[in-house]
């Protein structure tokens, strides 16, 4: 493992998560006895949680390639070998709302998180792959353009 981290969503969700599982319950309860006093917020706070856990599956990872001597970026369930990638850069985020509106290119790949302000950009260089590059969500974005100009990704 060269690289990972997950893009956890931020802490100040939780809490609001939680505010808000607990005002739909108490909605719902209205002061009435028997099951309508409990059973809402038994269902709603671990269906909160759950949504906020969920999007906080996303994990960003360089790792050595097992079967061959390279690398490769995971992100999610999708991988991309180190070796068709030919250039990455950072994307700032004053020009993110850029990169992800009237520049993006219909067949690249994305995996945006809006609570994570900055990108990575891989650009492939691979004929047989109609996707032209990779835009990832990264909280560390220097770090990983590191890791992938280490394992021969040109820098821009």
């Amino acid at each position: 493992m060269h690289y990972s981290e997950r893009l956890w969503v931020p802490i100040w969700w939780w809490a609001a998560g939680a505010a808000v599982a607990v005002l739909l319950a108490a909605e719902i309860h209205m002061g009435a006895p028997g099951i309508r006093a409990w059973l809402p917020y038994v269902l709603l706070l671990p269906l909160i949680a759950w949504a906020l856990f969920a999007f906080s599956r996303l994990r960003v990872e360089v790792v050595a390639d097992a079967g061959s001597t390279g690398a490769e970026l995971r992100v999610g369930k999708a991988h991309l070998p180190l070796d068709v990638a030919a250039k990455a850069a950072v994307v700032p985020a004053t020009a993110k709302s850029a990169a992800l509106g009237r520049q993006l290119d219909p067949l690249a790949f994305v995996q945006h998180r809006t609570w994570v302000k900055q990108m990575v950009i891989v650009v492939l260089d691979d004929p047989d792959d109609p996707t032209p590059y990779w835009l990832v969500s990264t909280k560390r974005p220097e770090e990983l353009l590191a890791v992938l100009t280490a394992h021969g990704v040109e820098a821009r």
